[in-house]
């Protein structure tokens, strides 16, 4: 079975990434058909990812498509100052990705939104073990249990968990990464749409 690396991340993914940035922003956001707990807006509708399935699959060897109950291909639109109802989470997926569609001149200001991973401070643990030693050896009988009591329990509590690493945002880089890491989008920046953290959201399932 092959092993597919914790974080990959690949630069000028695009072709024509403004054609792509152009269509991500004429998408519906829709107030009103909001459903998760994440910081700023969702599309209400996906952007096409037959081409850029195709290349991941290519990419690492292992054939991939959209998470069917994900927002695979909906992009987001988060500006500075908006908030969720959640922090540090986990993916429901096989892989997890986020390609960085925010233009060069606003990924490049301090602080600009990029992707940030996590340490749990009680347990030490950076990711969800999926095997049973690993999860016993951190005090749980079983993931479920785990996921509830480090997971669920603690994403809207920022002092119990420590920033091991910050993937910066950049125009036209996909990063990819196993949605078990502990993980949260850094925080968004601009005050419109043009100016905003914008990202493509990608979730992945093995076929």
């Amino acid at each position: 079975m092959r092993v597919l690396p914790s974080v990959a991340i690949f630069d000028d993914f695009l072709k024509d990434p403004w054609a792509v940035r152009c269509a991500g922003l004429a998408l519906d956001y829709d107030p009103e058909r909001q459903h998760g707990n994440f910081a700023g807006l969702n599309s209400s509708t996906p952007f096409g990812t037959e081409m850029i399935d195709e290349t991941v699959s290519r990419l690492l060897g292992v054939k991939v498509r959209g998470a069917r109950g994900t927002q695979h291909g909906h992009l987001r639109v988060t500006r500075k100052g908006d908030t969720g109802h959640s922090g540090v989470h986990i993916d429901p997926a096989f892989l997890s990705g986020i390609l960085y569609l925010s233009r060069p001149e606003d990924c490049a200001k301090p602080k600009a939104g990029g992707t940030d991973f996590f340490r749990h401070k009680r347990t030490g643990l950076e990711f969800v073990p999926r095997d049973a030693d690993r999860i016993a050896r951190a005090g749980y009988a079983d993931i479920n249990a785990l996921i509830d009591d480090v997971v669920n329990a603690d994403t809207g509590h920022p002092a119990k968990w420590e920033r091991v690493m910050r993937v910066p945002a950049r125009f036209n880089r996909l990063l990819l990464f196993s949605p078990w890491q502990f993980h949260n989008a850094a925080p968004g920046f601009g005050s419109t749409a043009e100016e905003a953290r914008l990202v493509m959201l990608l979730f992945f399932e093995r076929v």
